[in-house]
């Protein structure tokens, strides 16, 4: 047990989790958190025109407001999401609205897309230099309705995406009224068709829910394809309670351990189910090098993490990619081309 384990989390874990959270953001903002990098060519990879160092990166919704951004490079990550940012500055849902569950290795969390609104994200995205690539999460005000959602997902989009390398539509957060109705075929085909259209040189993903149904999951599928998505990231939290059935437990999205076989499960769908030419972003449940190594063989080409981190500290990624490295050489793995989708039977 490292000393993050051992002393540092036992006495953050006494504090509130948001303020715990917003007390470690403010740190990394200055550089006073700062870990050591890992690099192997093994790892390196370029997808639609970007090069990453290495497949790991900071999933939505640590950083939601990139005050950090000239930073996450520092403590080894291969990329960094912002957001969800919406067009508009909004509070979110009322506290308290993000929960522990040591037990579990989990987070709940209510939040509802808390966010100081794109005007002044963009204008902290302008002068960051953050040395790794950087993609920006995008959603709708709250009380926006959906049949007018697109024009919140473009007023945020042409608002950030010139200081981005990709931009996800986030249609899967549990914690917006409402939200998750945009996953349904017709409605989320006009989204993507007027987002597609208006921006046709974004490299655009959608986030998707882990809840979604064979036949839902289906559906996204082939709008992505046929709005020619650059990809789908796999996935936002849940409402299930997978290993916590009988538990109290608070309302809100799941993140972490627990998550991890539904978020796989999709995953594993969308690699059977994409083009190759289709980009998989795998989020949800890792907590370790073998986790993220079963993420990449069941078809990602890159992996987000945020809970995992929350748990294992400023030095996990490092530790994660170096016994990725380890275990693909172990495995006479040559390349992350060659792992990806490995443990998918056909």
């Amino acid at each position: 047990m490292g000393f993050y384990e051992a002393v540092v989390r036992p006495l953050a874990f006494r504090l509130d989790p948001e303020a715990t959270h917003d007390l470690a953001l403010r740190l990394i903002s200055t550089g006073a958190l700062r870990g050591k990098r890992f690099a192997h060519e093994i790892l390196e990879q370029e997808l639609f025109g970007v090069r990453f160092a290495n497949p790991l990166g900071l999933a939505a919704g640590f950083d939601k407001n990139g005050i950090a951004l000239d930073h996450w490079a520092n403590l080894g990550f291969g990329f960094v999401e912002v957001g969800t940012v919406t067009p508009l500055e909004q509070p979110g849902n009322p506290k308290p609205r993000l929960f522990r569950l040591p037990k579990h290795r989990a987070l709940v969390n209510r939040l509802g897309f808390n966010s100081e609104g794109c005007k002044l994200v963009a204008s902290r995205l302008a002068f960051a230099r953050p040395g790794i690539p950087v993609g920006i999460n995008v959603g709708k005000n709250r009380d926006t309705p959906n049949d007018r959602a697109a024009n919140d997902y473009l007023r945020a989009l042409r608002t950030l995406s010139g200081r981005a390398d990709y931009a996800v539509i986030n249609v899967s957060s549990p914690n917006t009224v409402g939200l998750r109705e945009l996953q349904e075929r017709q409605a989320l085909e006009d989204l993507l068709s007027q987002v597609s259209e208006s921006l046709p040189d974004v490299k655009l993903f959608v986030k998707v829910s882990p809840d979604l149904t064979p036949s839902q999951l289906t559906d996204v599928v082939e709008v992505a394809h046929k709005r020619r998505l650059t990809g789908i990231i796999a996935s936002n939290t849940t409402l299930q309670r997978p290993g916590l059935e009988g538990e109290s437990c608070p309302s809100g999205g799941l993140s972490g351990q627990p998550l991890a076989p539904l978020a796989d499960a999709v995953l594993e769908e969308l690699y059977r189910s994409c083009d190759r030419s289709m980009t998989l972003i795998g989020v949800g449940g890792i907590m370790n090098a073998d986790d993220l190594f079963r993420k990449l063989s069941l078809g990602a080409h890159l992996c987000q993490i945020y809970t995992g981190w929350v748990y294992g500290g400023p030095a996990l990624v490092p530790q994660l990619l170096k016994r990725l490295v380890a275990r693909m050489e172990a495995e006479g793995i040559r390349s992350l081309c060659e792992l990806r989708g490995s443990a998918v039977k056909p």
